[in-house]
């Protein structure tokens, strides 16, 4: 990972300057939809509004993502079938996933500089300890709220070819190549493709929740 980081040590300040304006003009809407997606999620099922989970971000320093919640409490003691008819996962949880609006709270996350705006989704602690060398370039950046992956099939890819998108990115990252992610962000979420895999678990959405 040392040749990824030298490779861009001044631009990664100014995409942390991108970062802070991006989750400024957000945070409006955050402020706006919070408190009617907090009272729809405890309308819909009992628990807290919000789930933090431990993550990996840059460097392999873990960290606690935010996420509206969007299963059921004590989720381990369900069936632990992993796709869009997971019974674990609240009617208002699906369509959180379905529009993205769980990852809205990560807004947090960028102002305390664990996530950037574009990147590898932030990674599962359980599965980062399996990275080998070449894997763990995955971890050469800041996680972010949608990556090169997210807008080039997101989960219907195998796992071990998700891995690779992401360290394609770590590798050619330009400041062009975020705002062509952007751009297509939108265009993905609306199509709702990939959101769900039936066989294997997601690392941009929890397996499970408490």
């Amino acid at each position: 990972m040392n040749n990824i980081r030298s490779k861009h040590p001044i631009h990664s300040f100014c995409k942390r300057l991108f970062d802070l304006f991006f989750a400024a003009c957000f945070l409006p809407l955050f402020i706006l939809l919070c408190p009617i997606i907090g009272l729809l999620i405890k309308l819909d099922s009992k628990g807290p509004v919000f789930y933090r989970d431990e993550r990996v971000g840059r460097w392999g320093k873990s960290f606690k993502c935010w996420k509206f919640r969007t299963m059921v409490l004590d989720a381990d003691a369900h069936s632990p079938a992993i796709g869009e008819h997971d019974e674990r996962i609240t009617r208002v949880g699906h369509w959180l996933r379905k529009t993205s609006l769980d990852e809205l709270p990560q807004i947090i996350n960028i102002f305390k500089g664990d996530m950037s705006t574009v990147g590898p989704r932030p990674a599962l602690v359980s599965l980062v300890a399996q990275y080998t060398p070449h894997q763990a370039q995955r971890l050469a950046m800041r996680p972010g709220l949608t990556g090169w992956l997210q807008v080039n099939g997101r989960n219907t890819l195998p796992y071990e070819q998700r891995l690779e998108y992401d360290i394609w990115y770590t590798q050619h990252w330009t400041f062009i190549l975020d705002m062509k992610i952007l751009l297509k962000t939108p265009l993905v979420v609306l199509s709702q493709k990939g959101i769900y895999h039936p066989a294997v678990a997601l690392e941009e959405s929890p397996v499970s929740e408490p």
